[in-house]
Order: structure tokens, then C-alpha cells, then sequence
């Protein structure tokens, strides 16, 4: 997993929890279902079966892979509409090319982060390089559906490409646990992100038989999904490992830690975490619209066949 690394966390800055913090308790464990997106390339749903109040501002999460393609095998997504929501694609392994009607898009690799607001919407398409399509290699990658507020709903599409270079790289209090801060704040340290909707998204690394405790703010909600390996959540303990998600109650710090022994396939506990201000809107979604209404679904559908959400560049070499 050679998303951004160190190897010694003790010289990044420290990320430090007050002594009188709050733990939050693991509330919930659930295992994601696997399936398959696009043209065939295999996610685990992180997300499914939980309670959207409990993950509000968050819709869905995919992870993507872990797959060791053979040559030929590589696979992404057809062209699609999106409106009325972010949706945050972060690449640990391999190299996916987006493209969008509006002109936008770009090459996120090992690290790397593209944050893609639909707003009043476009079409898109995620696709593998000719390159990885041919030799084939490692996939494995995150994407994160983020609500938009009723308020920002029908703004105009954007990007923000988080190079895995800018990543803000932090520390546990002992170096036991590597955190790469993609967005929000974590005990007065900033990651790269700009958002909409207020969160916090961390990619963290705890060594085999470490713990981790990171201060959180009270008002957000709080997840966490792994992505390798096994440990447990809570001062509790409740065991999790690769393809569960943990639902946190409230507190303002959350720990994390990893199991004495990893598997063969990860040295470290691998874990993503989670957590927004909670919109508290109605959410209504169908496919890849996600309104407050039943109308507004039905207006985004008709803007999209009636071609308002953008055409398909007639330049793109990934066709129609």
C-alpha cells in the first residue's frame, strides 16, 4: 500500500488529544457487501446497511479493490451524470484518469486525492491508462460520496487535485500511527481539502500492536473503515478489520487500535476515518442524483436525457 509514507513518524509534528477528551464509543460493527461498479471492477460498500443518520453528511462509500489485475483486466466506468453532491476519489495503488463534459479532470495516482464537486451537474468517466490497461498491476483506491447542503446544490462543477505530496503527514503521540490528514482539522493541523460541507478525512497507519487516540470535534459525526489488516475500536475494544466500518457515538476523541499480529498482505492496520457536520436535510437520491426532493430528482433526470448536464467531449478517446 504505498500511499504517502515516512519511516519514522517520530519526526512529522504530533497530533495530541486532551487529557480530559471524551472517548467515543464504538457503537457498530458492519461488514461491507461486495459487488461490482462500472465495467466490472470490484468494491466492497462500505457504507451499506447503516443508518444514513448516523453517516449524514456522507451518502456512500466504495472501496475500490484491493485487485492485482492481469494484463488486459483493468477496468473503470462508462460515461455518467452526477448533481448535488462531492464525490472524493483517493488512489493507494495504481493510476486512474478522469474526464468530465465541462473540460475538466486529470491522472491521480499513488497518494493522490481528486475532489470533484457535481453541483448543478456533468458527465464523467473514470477509466485506467492505456498503460495499466496493458500491463496490467495493483488497483486500490477509495471514493466517497459528500452531500451538498440545499444551498449549494445547483453550484457550477469544480476540482481540487490533493497531490499526495501535499498531504498533511502526522503523528500519534508515541509514533505508533502514521496519519495522512487529507481534509479538515485534527488537533490544530489542516489538511489540504477544501469543502463544501465541513469534515474531517484521515488515512491511518497503526503499527501492529499500537493504539491511537485523535481528538474530534463534538458536533461532527465519526466513522472508520478498513482498508487492511485488523485491530479493534473504542477504549471498548471492539474488534473490526478489512472490509468493516465502525459507527462512533458521541465524545470528542476516538481511538484505534491494531492487533498484535497482521496478515501477510498489510504490516500495519490500515484504517480510514470519517466525520462531518450533519446536514440534517431530507436526502433523496436515485443513481447518481442525490436532491432534498422527489421533484428535484425527477427535474435533474429530465436535465440530464434532455442533454443539460453536458455533452460528451466529441475529442475524448474513451468514447460515447
Amino acid at each position: 500500500m504505498p500511499a504517502v509514507t515516512v519511516e519514522n513518524p517520530l519526526t512529522l509534528p504530533r497530533v495530541t488529544t486532551p487529557a480530559d477528551a471524551q472517548p467515543r464509543p464504538a457503537l457498530a460493527v458492519s461488514t461491507a457487501p461486495s459487488g461490482y461498479e462500472g465495467e466490472g471492477f470490484p468494491v466492497r460498500r462500505a457504507f451499506a446497511g447503516i443508518d444514513y443518520r448516523r453517516l449524514d453528511p456522507f451518502i456512500m462509500m466504495d472501496q475500490m479493490g484491493e485487485v492485482d489485475y492481469q494484463a488486459g483486466e483493468p477496468k473503470g466506468t462508462p460515461w455518467h451524470p452526477h448533481r448535488g453532491f462531492e464525490t472524493v476519489t483517493y488512489i493507494m495503488d495504481g493510476t486512474f484518469i478522469h474526464q468530465d463534459s465541462h473540460g475538466g479532470g486529470g491522472t491521480i495516482t499513488n497518494g493522490d486525492t481528486q475532489w470533484m464537486t457535481a453541483g448543478s451537474g456533468l458527465l464523467h468517466i473514470e477509466t485506467p491508462p492505456e498503460e495499466l490497461v496493458m500491463s496490467g498491476g495493483l488497483f486500490h483506491g477509495l471514493q466517497l460520496w459528500v452531500n451538498l447542503p440545499r444551498k449549494d446544490k445547483m453550484i457550477a462543477p469544480k476540482y481540487q487535485d490533493i497531490r499526495g505530496g501535499s498531504v498533511k503527514l502526522l503523528s500519534s503521540e508515541d509514533g505508533g500511527a502514521l496519519v495522512r490528514l487529507i481534509a479538515g482539522d485534527l488537533g490544530g493541523h489542516q489538511g489540504p481539502g477544501a469543502t463544501h460541507t465541513p469534515i474531517t478525512m484521515a488515512h491511518v497507519s497503526v503499527t501492529a500492536g499500537a493504539s491511537v487516540t485523535l481528538p474530534w470535534r463534538a458536533d461532527f459525526n465519526a466513522l472508520a473503515y478498513g482498508l487492511a489488516g485488523r485491530g479493534s475500536a473504542g477504549t471498548e475494544g471492539r474488534p473490526f478489520q478489512l472490509g468493516q466500518a465502525v459507527v462512533f457515538g458521541h465524545g470528542d476523541s476516538l481511538t484505534v487500535r491494531a492487533d498484535g499480529t497482521q496478515d501477510s498482505r498489510s504490516a500495519n492496520f490500515e484504517v480510514v476515518l470519517l466525520g462531518g457536520l450533519p446536514i440534517r436535510e431530507p436526502m433523496m437520491q436515485y443513481g447518481p442524483f442525490v436532491m432534498n426532493t422527489h421533484a428535484e430528482l425527477a427535474q435533474a433526470f429530465d436535465d440530464f436525457q434532455a442533454g443539460r448536464l453536458g455533452t460528451i467531449p466529441a475529442d475524448s478517446p474513451y468514447g460515447r
